[in-house]
């Protein structure tokens, strides 16, 4: 007859090392930990295509917190959000930001009368304005120079991808840094 013995889960070799390591990964790496709320920069929904500004201040992204997806600017030197009156419309996709040196002008690619459009938005006026009115075709990941000057996007107007150029003038006013000269 054979004997029958009971082996117990706690008798096998284990390592526990790796269990108590395992176990240390998971309770670090809890959701409590992530900052959530109105104020803070991460939040318990997707926030996607980041840009941050010249001089490494302000961040802006795409969120769609309170159901409804948005252009949101965030300031890290002081952790708040940047109120931006104007920039976000309902229904309306707002994607792909670019933020200036400063973060003065935001350039995003955004939707009108059903077709994508770059536009620009200047926290200073606090407005928005659609660069791009005239484009028939398809636009893409448009980007803003450093000094608020150029803004450069993809068009599909010729029927490929191609690469536009877009001057807003020598009389735009510059996003420069307080004190820095303009050579023209």
């Amino acid at each position: 007859m054979r004997k029958f013995t009971a082996i117990l889960w706690l008798q096998k070799p284990v390592h526990w090392s790796l269990i108590f390591s395992f176990a240390s990964l998971l309770v670090s790496c809890g959701a409590g930990d992530i900052p959530i709320g109105v104020s803070s920069l991460n939040s318990r929904y997707t926030e996607e295509q980041p840009a941050l500004s010249g001089n490494g201040r302000f961040l802006a992204f795409v969120s769609n917190r309170n159901a409804n997806q948005q252009l949101l600017l965030y300031d890290l030197e002081a952790q708040s959000f940047i109120s931006t009156p104007g920039l976000n419309r309902r229904e309306t996709i707002a994607e792909s930001p670019s933020l200036s040196y400063t973060g003065r002008y935001l350039c995003y690619l955004t939707s009108d009368q059903g077709r994508p459009v770059v536009a620009l938005y200047d926290r200073a006026l606090q407005k928005s304005q659609i660069l791009t009115p005239s484009y028939r075709g398809w636009l893409r990941n448009p980007d803003i120079s450093s000094d608020g000057r150029y803004v450069v996007f993809e068009s599909a107007r010729r029927g490929r991808w191609d690469i536009e150029v877009l001057d807003r003038g020598p009389t735009v006013e510059l996003d420069i840094p307080d004190g820095k000269t303009v050579n023209n």
